[in-house]
């Protein structure tokens, strides 16, 4: 068994409510979105835990979690490797934590919003009670495809840049489509911005979140 990703944890307030688990994006790591915690959750209701991708690539800072042979398509083997060390990090937080997936949201932002689909859509997998995506898609792999009709509690949020240069706003148009063909709940925002979060819609995923676990 390999060794468990490396993760940070902002604990909660009191006994945690809820689990948030945020997924880095391309060339960064852990402490990426850690930050995002106490906008998400102002009021520390919940547990979040920022892992640390597990791939490092030569002359590239930081970590990824698979590589990009081509934006929406990637690479089977290291998709798989880091959806499995992912799952391994799900199931063993759900377990010391006593939190089920049914009080956890997966979310991420760009390559991690992509692993959030991954692991949330998973036809094997327990369905968690929400993805957050900012700026990310469903990706598109051999081997692996995103499972909706067992998942219709599963609520969705989606976040989009407009001119985003680096994963266009097409996808997320196709991950609307796909999440309300499926029949789950979607919340979707899009804004004039490039690749980053937008503010507004940061505030709006704060609530978001909130209402999801009253």
């Amino acid at each position: 068994m390999a060794e468990p990703l490396f993760h940070l944890e902002r604990a909660a307030a009191g006994d945690p409510e809820g689990l948030l688990v945020l997924h880095h994006g391309r060339g960064t790591d852990e402490r990426d979105l850690v930050g995002l915690a106490d906008f998400l959750d102002p009021e520390r209701r919940l547990r979040v835990v920022t892992p640390r991708a597990p791939l490092q690539l030569p002359g590239s800072p930081g970590y990824h979690w698979y590589l990009v042979p081509r934006v929406g398509y990637p690479d089977p083997a290291t998709f798989e490797a880091a959806r499995a060390a992912l799952v391994d990090l799900h199931d063993r937080l759900w377990e010391g934590t006593g939190i089920g997936p049914e009080r956890t949201v997966l979310g991420g932002f760009s390559m991690g919003a992509v692993m959030s689909y991954a692991t949330g859509l998973s036809a094997e997998r327990p369905a968690p009670a929400g993805i957050l995506a900012f700026s990310g898609f469903v990706p598109t792999v051999e081997g692996w495809e995103p499972s909706f009709a067992d998942r219709t509690g599963t609520r969705v949020f989606i976040s989009h840049g407009r001119n985003d240069p680096v994963i266009g706003v097409e996808f997320a148009h196709r991950a609307r489509e796909l999440v309300e063909a499926g029949g789950l709940d979607l919340t979707y925002r899009e804004s004039e911005l490039g690749h980053q979060i937008d503010p507004t819609h940061l505030r709006d995923a704060a609530t978001w979140l909130g209402e999801l676990l009253d």
